[in-house]
């Protein structure tokens, strides 16, 4: 790609990537929300495996990236040597108790929105600009107090990935085992049960996720060695990008959308793409004033929720793990956990329902 001006390639490849990772997740219906709630209430596990594939593709080919010197993502947030783990745990449940109130994360938002769901776009508008508000307004002093001055200082280690948190303990480096071993018990996990061997699309839509994250590591670290001005490196979040994309729309930043603005317009297109193919274009919006107040409420702590964690269901889900940072299996407990807690306020009427044992029941997938 030489000749082409990185700072304006950025966002079109962040657009290329979206696209996949839109049309994917809508064609083969994949989200986070649902995946939980299968588990949960429907005793269904292909959600769940499919998206722990996702982290482990992701897994596997970013750190083959980083072991074949293709990619560097030590400056990556990611991997802080300053370990929010305040943050990782409160915005953890906040998010996943949010993600249950509305039946969807940011990510499977966007892509629902590509098919005019209406209460998609209340959504990200309202998490959208809580993030912004808890990243750089108001919210971002009560940020920095609960999170930023309590973080653990990791620096010891040289940065927050388990590869070098384990390597520091041993004396020795031992990081590209620890990503092999996390890779393997993932693959193993996914594939003992026989019946999601057999599934095809599941296993194409865990793969072609992963890959997309490896990806965005791919371009942002080409566009930081050859572009004139500092490059985030990133690879997939849908909570600070969408409050970005707003800000992108609404005023004149003087700045080029970067690769998450790109990719969160992907996502969209590459949604309403699939939702045209699948002929599911329709307008949807909420029912009444309870319904909408639920969906203001949820998005509310899953923007403020989001930047605290640093991530949400794709952020830390799946990109952090890319990374191995440590902070990836704290956010995604605390955010199962804040979505059981958010299920059982509206399926079992207490939010004390989530810690007792559940002997299943039906219920209706998440919305």
């Amino acid at each position: 790609m030489n000749g082409v001006d990185a700072n304006v390639a950025l966002p079109f490849l962040g657009l290329g990537a979206g696209i996949v990772l839109g049309y994917v997740a809508r064609a083969n219906r994949f989200c986070t929300m649902a995946a939980l709630e299968q588990h949960w209430y429907g005793r269904e596990s292909t959600g769940l495996r499919t998206w722990v594939l996702a982290g482990a593709v992701a897994l596997a080919a970013t750190q083959a990236l980083i072991h074949f010197g293709l990619i560097d993502i030590s400056s990556s947030f990611y991997l802080s040597s300053q370990f929010g783990l305040t943050g990782a745990i409160l915005g953890g449940l906040m998010f996943g108790f949010g993600m249950a109130l509305v039946g969807m994360c940011g990510f499977t938002a966007v892509v629902r929105l590509g098919g005019g769901n209406l209460r998609a776009l209340v959504v990200l508008l309202v998490l959208g600009l809580t993030a912004l508000s808890a990243q750089r307004g108001l919210l971002g002093q009560a940020r920095i107090l609960i999170v930023d001055n309590l973080a653990l200082d990791l620096s010891a280690a040289g940065d927050q990935s388990i590869g070098s948190l384990l390597s520091y303990g041993v004396g020795l480096d031992v990081r590209w085992l620890v990503a092999v071993a996390i890779t393997a018990a993932a693959l193993l996990w996914v594939f003992t049960d026989r019946d999601y061997r057999s599934k095809r699309g599941q296993i194409f839509t865990g793969c072609a996720v992963g890959g997309v994250i490896a990806f965005g590591w791919l371009a942002t670290t080409w566009a930081a060695k050859h572009s004139f001005y500092p490059v985030q490196l990133e690879a997939g979040s849908f909570v600070v990008p969408v409050g970005d994309s707003i800000m992108q729309l609404a005023t004149y930043t003087g700045t080029i959308p970067d690769y998450g603005v790109g990719l969160i317009f992907g996502t969209l297109v590459g949604g309403a793409l699939a939702a045209w193919r699948r002929k599911e274009v329709r307008w949807e919006a909420c029912d009444d004033g309870r319904e909408l107040s639920r969906h203001l409420a949820g998005a509310a702590l899953m923007g403020v929720g989001g930047v605290f964690a640093m991530g949400c269901t794709i952020g830390q889900g799946i990109t952090a793990v890319s990374a191995m940072a440590v902070s990836a299996p704290v956010v995604i407990v605390s955010i199962a956990v804040g979505a059981r807690m958010g299920l059982a306020h509206l399926v079992e009427g207490s939010v004390m329902a989530a810690f007792r044992r559940n002997d299943g029941g039906a219920h209706a997938p998440a919305e």
